[in-house]
């Protein structure tokens, strides 16, 4: 038997490991980071922010080993870094270009920090580890509540402002003409990435935050250019990838965040191979109901896109 084989192995009580309190815990604090994910994920894709979110999740890093240094709660060390981070990105990048340089320069700075509060960590590695690629089995009750309140937070701030997101995130130029506040919503937004990415980081870690915020929908965004109902597909997905992550962790022992991972990448290669059509269909003329003719959703517009 390969040693891989001998790793993976069914395990015939995986039902009672499912009803056990730190499943329990898993599963809600999953679920909420799913909500969360699925719900931005489309102004992330739209805005062309997956590589500040992406950054965000590294320059929590510092904040949580930086917390772990002093003895402080992990998730406050990630919510002020990421939090704090986010501002100065919406604060010092307006444009796409000047909004990647302040990006790469906060990360930079901060993945020094990561570096150093690493290495004098050096006595938590398994907590280090678990920052970087997450663990969800380890969620607290008190982190739950945290979860619920970033969550709700993130739910009631996004229910305000959609609309104006939408149209500053599809057309900036028209919207500000028209009396949008872009740069305010671009800082909110971003301030809201950061509290979502604070939990996922939890979930699936730093290295794998993608599978949750960004892919999801893009998914969601092959199937239709109406943000509502990209967000509802975004979250269903999140939701069933972090279900059937610790569904099948419980089953065969995997680490749930690769499993989270997986099953997010295959939905996403799955549909992305069921849109697809000849190269001769990139001719045809666009069908009713958001779809071009290569069956990919047609990319909004300012007009379209507030058809929430």
């Amino acid at each position: 038997m390969s040693a891989l084989a001998a790793a993976v192995q069914f395990q015939p009580d995986w039902w009672s490991v499912l009803q056990t309190d730190f499943m329990r815990n898993a599963l809600i604090g999953g679920s909420l980071v799913a909500v969360a994910a699925g719900l931005l994920g489309y102004f992330v894709v739209t805005r062309s922010n997956a590589f500040a979110a992406h950054a965000l999740a590294h320059i929590g890093f510092p904040g949580a080993t930086g917390a772990i240094l002093v003895g402080a709660p992990i998730t406050l060390g990630l919510a002020v870094f990421c939090v704090g981070g986010g501002l100065l990105i919406g604060l010092l990048g307006r444009r796409v270009a000047e909004r990647e340089i302040a990006t790469g320069t906060v990360l930079a700075f901060a993945t020094g920090l990561g570096v150093l509060f690493g290495s004098l960590a050096s006595a938590n590695a398994s907590t280090t580890t678990s920052v970087l690629f997450g663990n969800l089995l380890a969620v607290s009750d008190d982190e739950l509540v945290v979860f619920a309140l970033f969550t709700a937070a993130v739910a009631l701030v996004l229910a305000v402002i959609a609309r104006p997101l939408v149209f500053a995130s599809i057309d900036p130029a028209v919207a500000e003409a028209r009396g949008v506040p872009v740069r305010a919503l671009g800082v909110a937004f971003v301030v809201l990435l950061a509290l979502t990415i604070t939990m996922a980081v939890q979930v699936v870690g730093t290295l794998l935050l993608f599978a949750l915020v960004v892919t999801p929908a893009a998914t969601g965004l092959r199937l239709t250019a109406r943000p509502g109902r990209v967000a509802a597909i975004a979250v269903g997905i999140a939701l069933l990838s972090v279900w059937t992550g610790l569904v099948l962790a419980a089953m065969f022992d995997l680490p749930p965040s690769f499993v989270i991972v997986t099953t997010s990448v295959l939905i996403w290669v799955g549909v992305l191979a069921g849109t697809r059509r000849p190269r001769r269909a990139h001719l045809a003329p666009a069908h009713p109901g958001g779809h071009d003719g290569s069956g990919r959703a047609r990319t909004p517009t300012a007009g379209s896109a507030l058809t929430l």
